[in-house]
């Protein structure tokens, strides 16, 4: 039986504008509803506007569950492909989880993409509650939790009302690597972010601010809506500042290309750089000519080598313990006398090993001549 939307209006659209193309990307557990407004609101403005649905969401939680991050990245990546094909420039935006996966597309096809706007992108949680997600997502198929963060009244139903934990488990691996590969991103970047955020902690921001090789950042801070800003107070501000972004970017105002004076830069200095053998000396051959015991070989020392014996130790140290734990929690019990062995070897190999460290080292003080 096919699955049911249990969200209004939480297919895919795509809204028909000019030469200058918008792929708008949603959140985890969320649909293309989430981001309507701030979709319709740039198509007012003439830009042709595509919100895919991400397989798994926009139905229901159980179908989200079978679905992983490669999944929803395989669809934003389709959908840019035929966009690039029809229309003249792409811009990409992508909210919460869509922010990495805008980023993972970014950090892959930079140089394809006009420009980048991320609002609340989620790219970790450090919350100590998630690293069981790894071991629950065997045991509980779901969480509940919080179905919308809005601070406006009334806000349209637009995610599920539970979190599918295998479906997070995938999103915390794709986190690792958009974090990353945020050095990979330099295209124009708009970043904006809510203090009020609830779901998504305004520190992930910070981090793609920091670590991304953009030039050209704008930062946006929302003050009067929680995580979902396109359904929030601040919905004319968003647009408003990802109009300013996208005109600036047209009119090259915004752009990346002072990497390339960078570049231009660098090779004007290398350039400057004599490198002919005839010369009577050159940098390299000065290089060349530092002596070797001048050179720092670091203080570390290579790591002792194990005798037989304290191999043999090390077994009764590892071994003993075991052997009691197979006892008292598995009643693995071969010779029949209960846990003892496995003490008896604890404390016969602990004792050995530091006995045969004395030994060594006794070895080594004959040897030096005082």
């Amino acid at each position: 039986m096919a699955a049911v939307s249990v969200i209004p209006n939480g297919e895919a659209f795509h809204l028909e504008g000019g030469s200058i193309a918008i792929l708008m990307v949603h959140g985890f557990t969320g649909s293309p509803a989430s981001i309507r407004p701030w979709a319709e609101s740039l198509h007012r403005e003439g830009f042709t506007v595509r919100a895919p649905r991400l397989p798994g969401h926009g139905r229901t939680w159980e179908e989200m569950n079978k679905t992983r991050w490669e999944d929803w990245y395989e669809e934003v990546d389709r959908n840019f492909s035929e966009l690039k094909k029809s229309y003249q420039r792409v811009f990409v935006a992508g909210f919460s989880m869509g922010g990495a996966l805008s980023i993972r597309l970014a950090s892959i096809r930079g140089q394809e993409i006009e420009g980048l706007m991320l609002v609340n992108p989620s790219i970790h949680d450090p919350r100590a509650s998630l690293t069981l997600v790894p071991l629950l997502q065997y045991v509980i198929p779901s969480l509940g939790g919080r179905g919308t963060d809005v601070a406006a009244p009334n806000p349209p139903k637009h995610s599920y009302g539970r979190t599918p934990l295998r479906a997070l488990r995938s999103l915390q691996k794709l986190w690792k690597i958009v974090q990353r590969d945020l050095y990979l991103v330099d295209l124009p970047l708009m970043v904006g972010y809510s203090v009020n955020d609830h779901v998504v902690d305004p520190r992930n921001s910070e981090i793609v601010i920091d670590n991304v090789s953009s030039i050209d950042i704008r930062e946006v801070i929302f003050e009067r809506s929680f995580h979902n800003v396109a359904l929030d107070h601040d919905l004319d501000v968003l647009v408003d500042e990802s109009l300013a972004f996208i005109k600036d970017v047209l009119t090259g105002e915004v752009n990346r290309d002072e990497r390339d004076l960078i570049d231009a830069e660098f090779d004007a200095i290398v350039s400057g750089l004599s490198l002919d053998e005839s010369a009577p000396s050159t940098f390299l051959d000065e290089l060349d000519e530092i002596d070797a015991s001048e050179e720092y070989h670091g203080d570390n020392k290579p790591l002792p080598t194990l005798s037989t014996v304290q191999r043999a130790a090390l077994v009764g140290v590892i071994g003993g313990p075991l052997y009691a734990i197979s006892v008292r929690f598995f009643n693995f019990d071969p010779l029949g006398i209960g846990a003892w062995p496995g003490a008896f070897a604890l404390v016969a190999g602990i004792v050995t090993f530091f006995w045969q460290m004395r030994v060594d080292s006794d070895d080594d003080d004959d040897g030096v001549a005082l």
